[in-house]
């Protein structure tokens, strides 16, 4: 789907820090310029935010609430309040829309992650924008996603994205704070994040949201792992989305020249939860990053966790550096008990299908 495009909206620019509450206003463009792109035959998602916000004065809370029943409670108030305002400004253009509620644990399983794609493809088939928010009610602390930043590009590579859109109110990424240091200078394109651009991306810049900076190139360096180029800025005038789209925004750009990962990749990359951990040494090291090659038990030093064939486990370096994810052939106790042995020993000695530890088609650089 290179004609597929998914927008992600923060709530800073979704609601009024004087009331709390939605921001008609601002819906209102923001989805007359995605019903622009949705009419020039673009296939388009939308990632919001803005449900705990919409919906903490309605039921009574006279700030954002901290504690998570409290906000749980605001979201399934304002998920309805945010939904209800969508629908009618996308209704202004004729342009339908459906709601998609996804947590962690959604993108954890296959078969619901799978499900969920399937959904989205159907939607986009039938010209309808799939409007997609955690769900917040139901989503534990230690699995939310925190911010909806990781959200979009986790869905840009589920549907294959030809571009990522994260929409803030700020234009882009700065060397420096720009409210503070106004000789701090924009960067326009960025190739690769490396430590000195995570240095430079600050905190939150706003109370009504989680995200920040940080969590946005965070979100770009999922995406551009997944072969997709990200976009981080604001649109503010008619045809600033378009032109955004065009690569000529009000933000930062990050390129990349990595393909899409393949949907099993995928899975293994960016939403399952690891079992366990194999220790390898330098030459399998070197075979795995640089050589194409299989993870084979001579050259495997050490395994913790209790994780059994189909899991997927991370690998790491022998200085305890995680290099990538597989999906393991073996039982636990069995990499344990291969550990270090040549392949025809293995043959001998244990009973398993595949000699190959982590075949190199299940295997992910990190």
């Amino acid at each position: 789907m290179g004609d597929c495009i998914v927008i992600k909206i923060g709530s800073s620019s979704l609601t009024s820090e004087e009331t709390g509450g939605l921001h008609r206003e601002r819906i209102d463009y923001f989805a007359d310029e995605l019903a622009a792109l949705h009419q020039q035959g673009y296939q388009v998602l939308l990632v919001t935010s803005g449900a705990v916000a919409a919906g903490f004065r309605r039921i009574g809370y006279t700030a954002r609430p901290r504690l998570v029943h409290e906000k749980q409670a605001a979201a399934a108030v304002g998920q309805a309040l945010l939904m209800q305002a969508y629908q009618e400004a996308f209704g202004r253009s004729g342009v339908a829309v459906a709601q998609v509620l996804l947590t962690r644990s959604d993108f954890s399983n296959r078969r619901r992650i799978q499900n969920a794609q399937r959904t989205i493809d159907e939607l986009l088939k039938q010209r309808v924008i799939p409007i997609i928010n955690e769900n917040d009610t139901v989503a534990t602390a230690e699995l939310k996603f925190g911010d909806n930043d990781t959200l979009s590009a986790l869905v840009a590579n589920l549907v294959k994205a030809g571009q990522l859109l994260m929409l803030t109110d700020t234009d882009g990424l700065y060397t420096e704070d720009p409210r503070k240091n106004p000789l701090a200078k924009k960067l326009e394109r960025v190739e690769q994040i490396s430590a000195e651009i995570e240095q430079i991306a600050g905190g939150s810049g706003s109370n009504v949201g989680t995200g920040g900076m940080r969590s946005k190139i965070e979100a770009a360096r999922i995406a551009m792992r997944g072969g997709i180029p990200a976009f981080i800025g604001r649109i503010v005038e008619q045809g600033d989305l378009s032109e955004a789209v065009a690569g000529n925004g009000k933000g930062t750009y990050f390129d990349t020249k990595l393909h899409t990962l393949p949907m099993k990749k995928q899975w293994v990359s960016f939403h399952s939860q690891p079992q366990g951990s194999i220790t390898v040494d330098e030459g399998a090291e070197t075979a795995l990053l640089t050589g194409g090659k299989s993870l084979l038990p001579a050259g495997i030093r050490g395994s913790t966790g209790d994780y059994h064939s189909g899991d997927v486990v991370e690998v790491r370096n022998i200085r305890q550096e995680t290099i990538g994810r597989g999906v393991v052939n073996y039982e636990a106790w069995q990499v344990q008990a291969a550990a270090g042995l040549s392949s025809d020993e293995v043959r001998q000695r244990l009973d398993v299908v595949r000699i190959e530890v982590i075949h190199r088609d299940e295997w992910v650089p990190m």
